[in-house]
């Protein structure tokens, strides 16, 4: 069964610009994604902006939000997209992959997500961390539909 979701990587800052190497590679990951599912990127200048928008996200199901954050847990790359794979399969219409201000996510943000996830326990540029996340989503969507992408290791 086909399920059309709409995935949505969104994050806490500023607009990167045409210039941005790493927001051209971000969108280069999302667009190999539109073979799998509708995608799009969206900027916010504060966690409460980002917060609004997503209270107002209304489907016929609830929109599904993944934060990263360094309190996270840690996932391979199978298993990330074993769980993306099973919210899918449970009907899931809209996810939310958000990575949140240089200070981390406050609580209220964690309580609101379905699954807070770090990158590992080495920090990193968010304008580099939305290229992993982007390339991490493609990537889970390659293994779940059995493209040659991912060969694990």
């Amino acid at each position: 069964m086909l399920v059309i979701m709409l995935l949505t990587l969104a994050y806490i800052g500023s607009p990167g610009g045409a210039k941005d190497g790493f927001d051209a590679l971000t969108a280069m990951y999302l667009g190999r994604c539109e073979a799998y599912a509708r995608c799009q990127s969206r900027v916010f200048r504060s966690e409460k902006a980002w917060l609004d928008w997503l209270g107002k996200e209304r489907g016929r199901t609830p929109a599904v939000t993944v934060l990263f954050d360094s309190r996270g847990r840690q996932m391979s790359s199978e298993a990330f997209a074993a769980w993306l794979g099973a919210r899918r399969d449970e009907g899931a219409q809209q996810m939310v992959f958000a990575l949140g201000p240089a200070d981390g996510w406050t609580e209220a943000a964690r309580a609101r997500a379905q699954l807070v996830l770090s990158l590992g326990p080495m920090t990193m540029a968010h304008a580099l961390a939305r290229v992993v996340v982007a390339e991490q989503i493609y990537r889970a969507l390659t293994i779940l539909s059995g493209h040659p992408y991912h060969t694990g290791h």
